[in-house]
């Protein structure tokens, strides 16, 4: 069968898709590849790094070597700081006088000099007073030790029905390994303490030198200071110094005079029993018993037991009874009137202030603790504003009752009422 035109047509015409395709106007896929990288018509990203990122990367680090550093410096100038500390306060509490004697035509500087001697000499005696007692009651048990030994066997010996020697003693404690040990470790523990000894005689010379340019140059400290700051605020600062110097000397004296009696006072019992040492002991128990708070009474009652021990145990059993009784009469009765006028602080917070003072600073905390709250106390004061209370039975401690009863009975009235 020959082939028509038609069916020629359609061998030559093009294949068409089977249902309707939606024009799309994506462009052809090539394969080619531009010379930076890219294909063509492909969107390139901003890659490049925002101009203050270095700057904020250096200035953290710059931070953070800052903070390391002033961390570190603070931690090796701690000491030094809790001295020039001690110093100030030192100066605040001598201030007073010196400028006392200032006042009346002596140059500042000698007045703060002759102040300071006076006080060393005061030192220094009472130390040599203290250790010339000390060695001669080391020296006095010493020399009574064979006795006191010779006595314990004895007794031993009638009790448990032995036969010990003071020689068979005597012989098993030079041989035993347990005085070796103690002789080197002796021997090994001088060497620290020389360095002790060293180390605090420095931060003695270092708290002198710093609080004797605190109280003679006081003037020209509060002067320096006063020239960075404005005029409104130079006569706060200058207001808060006072203060300082006011309730620090005022703590302190009346410390010193409450150390005076107490000092007296135990002096007079001591004396009575025939204690040895009985002024030395005296001013311990003064001193101790004032400067370090809280627990300086027992403590200072301590070496004077001791020491009334060795004549007789009785005694140790008086001073001891007499110390309670001093501190109860301190506490109520003396104490009051000397720090009303002086500190003026109450004695809850003065407790609260030396756990403070100890658990930061330790010794020095404690004693500085309570000038610095008073002081912080009374300069707060003037910038807190005060009413007048009413004349409410409750304010003391008087409690009102409504006319239905107590709170929860009037409730539990009232509910029934309403049912």
């Amino acid at each position: 069968m020959a082939r028509t035109d038609e069916d020629t047509e359609q061998l030559t015409r093009p294949a068409e898709p089977a249902g309707p395709t939606a024009p799309t106007d994506r462009p052809p896929v090539t394969d080619a590849v531009t010379p930076d990288g890219r294909t063509p018509g492909s969107r390139t990203p901003d890659a490049r790094m925002p101009r203050w990122l270095p700057r904020a990367m250096v200035l953290a680090l710059a931070l953070i070597a800052a903070f390391q550093l002033g961390s570190w410096a603070f931690h090796q100038l701690t000491g030094l700081l809790i001295n020039i500390l001690i110093a100030f306060f030192l100066a605040l509490a001598v201030e007073p006088a010196v400028s006392r004697m200032a006042a009346r035509g002596m140059r500042r500087g000698l007045a703060t000099f002759l102040v300071f001697f006076v006080l060393t000499a005061a030192a220094a005696g009472f130390v040599t007073l203290l250790g010339s007692m000390l060695a001669g009651q080391i020296i006095k048990m010493i020399e009574g030790f064979p006795d006191y030994l010779d006595s314990l066997i004895h007794w031993i010996n009638q009790t448990f029905h032995a036969n010990l020697r003071r020689v068979d003693v005597q012989e098993g404690l030079l041989h035993s390994d347990w005085l070796r040990k103690y002789a080197q470790n002796s021997a090994a523990g001088v060497l620290d303490v020389s360095q002790q000894v060293l180390g605090g005689l420095f931060q003695l010379l270092t708290v002198a030198l710093f609080s004797f340019y605190f109280a003679a140059d006081g003037p020209r400290l509060r002067r320096a200071l006063c020239s960075v700051l404005p005029p409104a605020r130079q006569s706060e600062v200058l207001r808060a110094w006072e203060i300082a110097v006011d309730k620090t000397g005022g703590y302190l004296y009346s410390r010193g005079l409450m150390a005076l009696v107490s000092g007296i006072a135990h002096y007079i019992l001591l004396e009575a029993l025939g204690v040895p040492y009985a002024p030395v002991l005296g001013v311990w128990v003064g001193l101790v018993s004032q400067f370090i708070p809280t627990i300086g009474t027992y403590l200072a009652g301590a070496l004077p037991m001791l020491i009334a021990f060795t004549v007789a145990p009785w005694y140790a059993v008086w001073v001891l009874v007499f110390v309670v009784i001093y501190q109860q009469f301190e506490n109520y009765m003396l104490q009051p009137k000397l720090t009303a006028k002086s500190v003026d602080i109450h004695p809850a917070v003065a407790f609260g202030s030396v756990i403070v003072g100890t658990a930061l600073l330790g010794a020095v905390g404690a004693l500085i603790s309570i000038p610095a709250v008073a002081t912080l106390q009374a300069f707060l004061g003037a910038y807190v504003k005060r009413y007048d209370v009413t004349d409410d039975p409750r304010v003391n401690g008087h409690r009102v009752r409504t006319q239905g009863g107590s709170g929860v009975l009037a409730r539990l009235r009232a509910a029934r009422v309403r049912r």
